[in-house]
């Protein structure tokens, strides 16, 4: 009889939070949600920060309705990885010095020029080997410094979000490495804390605790969480604690002749390296240097994704028209391809009241005949999307000096059956969609190969392929896309894009 162990797999998002199971036969793994909560940053007094606190009551939740389906003893172990970038501050107690802020907030207006007074844009990059975003750990925290914020100055560690949660759930507090580098505050050549930026910034280098790899056991379950949840003797380990790095490390057949797509609201797309490439091409293509499991560099360009037909589809609700995605998928597929195209990373674009007129008017400020109806406003979406992914890739070319065979993409884009196929044709190469559970399954993949249970990542990315089923898509023949990169690209031309979009 085939011995199946059970981990649990805690992954939050920017706008939702779940637990999930994943029992594994020694072959594939059966994944199953225990629980999901909505997960919303909070406004008050002009600020926009995390419920910390609310978060942990729907965790612990969570981890008493995986125990109340299994004996006290036999969860193999548990670990948690969440959005990047944002972070709290602890006192010397260990104690929560406040709600840790959101990544939109905008205390961090203006840092960024503030940082490249003191040190210079290049030198920041070249530093930590990531692209200067102003939502970015490094400008959040200048910006408790510019403000003489007494959170900061009463602070003994600053801990990124997954390792606060890990924290409360194991009682040891570290950094791990994968969501540290989302921080730029992470020498890029030495694997350190780099210190000599943030001197120079004048952030405490004392808040800033030591750094674990993925698979580290952080130790068993805190007792006061064993007790109000009844998972006794759970393991807790640090797994890629950054979104993203979790899915990548859950790509099936992911080498290096494929290039990734980790698609959903926001969409990143790289390739998986041994290392980082922090030179001036990479600085100038928008591409950010990220850890990945086992050693690896994932470097990225994050791009605009779904986030715009949420954005069409949230407006054209407000205005009674219930559309469901697979309904405007086919009414996309049904409207002319390419007429009308937009830059998705356009500022005009990145949180209007009113998505669909904002793409009009865009359409039309470029000399274009604007989309009218909700198909041919998908359609323009869906078509610059995958001209995106097209100008990536041949920029990601050139600065690896080699082209990708095959793209692979997971999440939840990768249902998207029409998005995969002008991908595929956009870009010429064959795509592979699956799965769409990506982050849940590095995140099990990583504490499994911890117990013992996997060999590898290599080993963990085959039982995610014997665990789901992958769908290809060949391109189509046909020259209309360079014409349209042309076009795309000539409208790219005037976009400042200086202060990102969320990842």
């Amino acid at each position: 009889m085939t011995r199946t162990r059970d981990f649990l797999a805690i992954d939050l998002g920017a706008s939702s939070g779940r637990v999930v199971a994943g029992r594994w036969d020694g072959s594939k793994f059966d994944l199953s949600e225990v629980h999901r909560f909505p997960n919303e940053p909070v406004a008050q007094m002009g600020r926009l920060q995390w419920d910390a606190l609310g978060i942990w009551s729907e965790i612990e939740r969570g981890l008493t309705r995986a125990a109340a389906d299994r004996p006290r003893d036999e969860l193999a172990g548990l670990g948690l990885d969440t959005w990047g970038v944002d972070f709290a501050l602890l006192d010397g107690a260990g104690n929560l010095l406040g709600n840790p802020y959101c990544y939109r907030d905008r205390r961090t207006a203006g840092m960024m020029q503030l940082a490249f007074e003191h040190v210079p844009r290049r030198d920041v990059f070249m530093a930590t080997g990531v692209q200067p975003m102003e939502y970015n750990t490094l400008y959040q925290l200048l910006a408790m410094v510019h403000a003489k914020d007494p959170q900061l100055e009463a602070a003994a560690t600053m801990l990124t979000m997954p390792n606060l949660f890990a924290y409360w759930l194991s009682g040891r507090a570290v950094a791990e490495r994968t969501h540290a580098s989302t921080t730029q505050c992470l020498d890029a050549g030495t694997g350190r804390w780099a210190t000599g930026l943030l001197d120079a910034l004048q952030i405490p280098t004392r808040i800033f605790p030591s750094l674990v790899e993925p698979g580290t056991l952080l130790g068993p379950l805190a007792a006061d969480v064993a007790t109000r949840t009844g998972l006794s003797t759970a393991p807790v380990f640090a797994v890629a604690g950054h979104d993203t790095a979790s899915a990548v490390a859950a790509i099936p057949g992911l080498d290096a002749h494929s290039a990734y797509i980790s698609s959903g609201t926001w969409s990143l797309m790289g390739v998986e390296l041994p290392s980082p490439i922090v030179t001036d091409a990479v600085l100038a293509g928008g591409f950010t240097n990220e850890g990945g499991v086992a050693g690896t560099t994932r470097l990225l360009r994050n791009i605009p994704g779904l986030w715009l037909v949420a954005a069409c589809r949230r407006r054209w609700q407000q205005d009674g028209h219930e559309y469901g995605w697979a309904e405007l998928v086919a009414m996309a597929e049904r409207s002319p391809g390419m007429r009308a195209l937009i830059d998705p990373d356009h500022p005009s674009l990145v949180n209007p009241p009113d998505m669909p007129t904002a793409i009009r008017d865009l359409c039309r400020a470029t000399g274009q005949e604007p989309p009218e109806s909700a198909g041919e406003v998908v359609r323009c979406c869906l078509d610059s999307l995958a001209l995106r992914c097209r100008a990536t890739l041949d920029d990601l070319t050139e600065v690896t000096g080699e082209r990708p065979a095959v793209l692979r993409v997971v999440g939840g884009g990768s249902q998207n059956r029409l998005l995969c196929q002008l991908t595929a044709d956009a870009c010429g190469l064959p795509l592979v969609a699956g799965p769409v559970e990506a982050t849940a399954f590095g995140n099990l993949i990583v504490q499994a190969i911890a117990a013992g249970e996997l060999g590898g990542v290599a080993d963990g990315r085959a039982a995610v392929a014997a665990s789901v089923t992958l769908e290809t898509y060949e391109p189509r023949p046909g020259s209309a896309w360079d014409a349209a990169l042309s076009r795309l690209r000539a409208l790219a031309a005037h976009t400042d894009n200086s202060e990102g979009v969320p990842r």
